[in-house]
């Protein structure tokens, strides 16, 4: 008997014809989960069965999250473009495979619905992703062949710190201590369930799997945090409904002119600013987007 740690995981996206290795940190996680329906079984002349029937027929969308790190040699970049781009007003989906040392997991046409990027200089650089898919099965044991054709790796993959440097219209935007962007994907899973296809549902190899989705909407925001000085006071109670970011994580050790290892540029946007006392006073800028351009194209550095 063996079992699968998860430290050992490997971690492919499949797309276009493609296999991709991605490098995860051990923040990985994935699940599927049936719906049940529940009716009463009590009747008139059996006044005695006080508990609930159930029917299983249908399964929710899989769910999954894996943090990655972001590196010198980008060769991640492809969960970059799956998680900003849209195609006709549509995510692009993949397939997602978890190789471990006994099983190789498939989850089918996943797409990204959110990516959490966080830039301050004392942590790693990285970006915490999570999305949901269609199905989630086991397809094999760990020598199982991932379909798709592999695609160059360098030789190496060097994670990097990362400092946040901001450019808001003309506002003051030094003593920065960190900040954060969000990618948030809603979308909507088209109802899948009929009274013909739950009738044919034996077990779960049979039940109704979610197939097509819809994007809702696209919210891209997050929050700017700064030292209170005495040259930015008079900020901490302001507001924009019309601004120009850039955010822009430059490599430590190189300038703030450095075009920057990662840049996101979202005109307009809105902002709201706010002070925390603290033991050192801070202020928060909290912004979100008001532009409807693809991310891909807001994202200047990076690819």
């Amino acid at each position: 008997m063996s079992h699968s740690f998860l430290r050992e995981s490997k971690l492919y996206i499949v797309y276009g014809g493609n296999r991709y290795r991605i490098f995860t940190t051990t923040a990985i996680s994935f699940s599927q989960t049936f719906a049940e329906d529940s009716y009463p079984v009590k009747t008139l002349h059996d006044q005695s069965k006080m508990f609930e029937g159930s029917t299983i027929t249908k399964a929710n969308p899989a769910s999954f999250s894996f943090e990655v790190p972001l590196t010198i040699e980008k060769d991640e970049s492809i969960v970059i473009d799956l998680l900003s781009d849209l195609t006709s007003g549509q995510l692009s989906s993949f397939d997602m495979y978890v190789q471990t040392g006994s099983s190789t997991f498939k989850l089918e046409n996943s797409v990204i619905t959110s990516g959490n990027f966080d830039i301050r200089p004392e942590n790693q650089f990285t970006v915490q992703l999570e999305g949901q898919g269609t199905k989630l099965s086991r397809v094999g044991d760990e020598n199982y062949t991932i379909p798709g054709s592999a695609q160059s790796e360098s030789s190496t993959r060097n994670p990097l710190l990362v400092y946040p440097v901001l450019s808001v219209d003309s506002l003051n935007m030094n003593s920065i201590i960190s900040a954060s962007i969000q990618i948030q994907n809603n979308i909507e899973w088209t109802p899948y369930e009929t009274l013909q296809a739950s009738l044919a549902v034996t077990s779960s190899s049979n039940a109704m799997f979610p197939s097509a989705y819809t994007v809702g909407n696209r919210i891209i925001s997050g929050e700017i945090r700064q030292y209170q000085t005495d040259n930015n006071i008079t900020q901490f109670d302001d507001f924009s409904t019309s601004s120009n970011i850039t955010i822009k994580a430059v490599q430590v050790g190189k300038a703030s002119s450095d075009a920057g290892f990662f840049s996101l540029n979202v005109n307009p946007c809105m902002y709201t600013a706010r002070v925390q006392p603290g033991d050192i006073y801070t202020q928060s800028y909290d912004w979100r987007s008001l532009d409807n351009t693809a991310v891909g194209t807001r994202i200047t550095q990076y690819s």
